[in-house]
């Protein structure tokens, strides 16, 4: 117990041992200065060109989300497939089948409860060990647990499968903003935490091309062959992590100032010859932090200043339930409901899935370009506008045209979604946390997105199944009205990040300037506070 408390503070004295004179040194100070100014003075494609391997890192761990998005697209495309209905399902009507809508539910709702323990696991095991290794060992935790999914041969047994591979999900989904955002400078940072949302995608149309593929089928396989797909990507990503660079914030924090050193010359170019500035001003920031509160805490999220950063993060994750992203995670089951074939179904999620893959690759630059509060205001507005559009098309009389028109709203809803909402909101998730708090930050945002997406699972099942409320493009109503709910809080309670730095973020919410003023309010570069 006595060697353990002074591991202990052993590990505390080497967190600060590099901050205590930093925001006494000229020197230091004045690198800092040099480099925030370098920062904000930087354009985009100089950014990129300037920190290509940062660009690189922030990409390749922001695509462990693709296995997420994968098996969770995967969930929703089974209720759909013909083998699946016929092996698991209860006759509706003559030789026509459905998934109970409980069992719907569950095969839904179960990766997400895995999640939201990972979540919380993230944090304390980030904070300890970085962002580098917890990602290691989440990946190896994946290649375990598919198993379980492939081999079972019962819905129980399924749904205990989805719950294992939901674990290694939360640690992927807690960091991967974090690190993105904390290895590419200022300009880049929107861009960077925007691919995550670019990989949910790419899971989105593999999964939509491996289940219209085997769509045919009507045995096992139809269902356990893109189960198996699940494996292709945590080996080579394993080993791509393992040789990345930790963030150099971390290490900062946890007082290790040379291999801190190390990162940040392996995240730019070779031409790149600032280092030692862009490592100062680090330090300043960390420093700043440190003063605050010293050694995070998940209790230091809801204390003073941090509690209005946590509001605003768990507001982002869980509004991403809200303006029609349930629609597009169960699209080729709303296709069907809306009245297509089950073959066209499949076919037009292919469409759908591809067409968010656009949109993500077209928001990269408008996240750089606009501010996020701008972006998501718009995002949000012109959604909810069309969720209510679709409701109404699904209360007139139905025929083949209204048939079509709600399957062409369902995807253009999911078009918007991904191109604006989606990306910008985990760019606002990554910039809003303390540094200091980022890993707990991030891990607390998505439980809260998984607090507010297990019950919609559960009501969004029963509004699109045929064995639920069978109400299809009626659930248009439902989730345009939370789209509206979500515009009303962000015009009021979102602040604008564009072009301010994790220090200047610091300082706006300390000051606790009103969210409509920051992007007015000047902060001048030798302000500490």
């Amino acid at each position: 117990m006595a060697s353990q408390e002074k591991d202990m503070k052993h590990d505390h004295t080497e967190i600060h041992a590099i901050h205590h004179e930093v925001l006494g040194d000229k020197e230091t100070l004045s690198h800092a200065y040099e480099a925030e100014n370098r920062e904000h003075e930087m354009g985009l494609w100089e950014a990129f060109k300037t920190y290509p391997w940062a660009c690189f890192w922030a990409f390749l761990m922001c695509f462990t989300i693709v296995m997420e998005s994968f098996d969770m697209f995967l969930c929703g495309s089974w209720p759909a497939l013909g083998a699946f209905q016929r092996k698991y399902g209860i006759m509706i009507a003559e030789g026509k089948f459905a998934i109970p809508t409980k069992w719907q539910s569950a095969l839904f709702q179960s990766g997400q409860c895995g999640a939201f323990v990972g979540v919380f696991l993230a944090g304390p095991i980030t904070n300890r060990i970085g962002y580098r290794l917890t990602t290691v060992c989440g990946l190896v935790l994946m290649i375990l647990t598919i198993f379980v999914s492939f081999f079972a041969n019962s819905l129980p047994l399924l749904v205990v499968g989805q719950a294992l591979e939901g674990v290694p999900w939360g640690l992927f989904i807690a960091n991967s903003p974090a690190y993105a955002s904390e290895i590419v400078p200022l300009v880049l940072r929107s861009s960077a935490a925007a691919t995550l949302q670019m990989s949910w995608s790419i899971g989105a149309m593999l999964v939509a091309a491996a289940t219209y593929s085997y769509s045919h089928r009507m045995d096992q396989w139809a269902w356990r062959v893109p189960i198996a797909l699940q494996w292709v990507f945590p080996i080579p990503l394993l080993v791509l992590v393992w040789l990345s660079p930790e963030s150099p914030w971390w290490l900062i924090r946890r007082g290790r100032k040379e291999e801190a050193l190390r990162s940040i010359k392996r995240l730019g170019s070779k031409r790149q010859g600032n280092n030692e500035e862009t490592l100062a001003m680090m330090e300043r920031t960390v420093e700043i932090e440190a003063h605050a509160g010293g050694e995070p805490k998940l209790t230091d999220l809801f204390k003073g200043t941090d509690l209005r950063r946590t509001l605003i993060t768990c507001f982002m994750y869980a509004s991403q339930n809200f303006a029609g992203n349930l629609i597009a995670n169960q699209a080729t089951f709303f296709f069907e409901q809306a009245g297509m074939s089950s073959e066209f179904a499949f076919k037009l999620n292919l469409i759908n899935t591809s067409l968010g893959l656009v949109a993500n690759i077209a928001s990269l630059p408008l996240a750089g370009s606009l501010g996020r509060r701008t972006i998501y205001l718009w995002g949000t507005a012109f959604n909810a506008t069309m969720l209510f559009t679709l409701g109404v098309c699904a209360s007139v009389k139905q025929t083949q045209s209204t048939n079509y028109a709600q399957a062409c709203l369902g995807v253009i809803i999911s078009f918007v979604y991904a191109g604006t909402l989606g990306p910008i909101s985990y760019s606002i998730i990554s910039e809003t946390s303390s540094v200091r708090l980022r890993a707990l930050s991030t891990g607390m945002g998505r439980a809260a997105y998984y607090v507010c997406e297990i019950p919609m699972i559960y009501l969004a099942s029963n509004l699109l199944n045929p064995t639920g409320w069978n109400l299809a493009g009626k659930c248009g109503y439902v989730w345009g009205g939370t789209a509206t709910i979500c515009w009303l809080v962000a015009y009021f309670y979102l602040p604008e990040l564009k072009d301010r730095s994790y220090r200047e973020l610091d300082i706006l919410f300390n000051r606790k300037a009103p969210a409509r003023q920051f992007k007015k309010t000047v902060i001048d570069v030798k302000d500490n506070d």
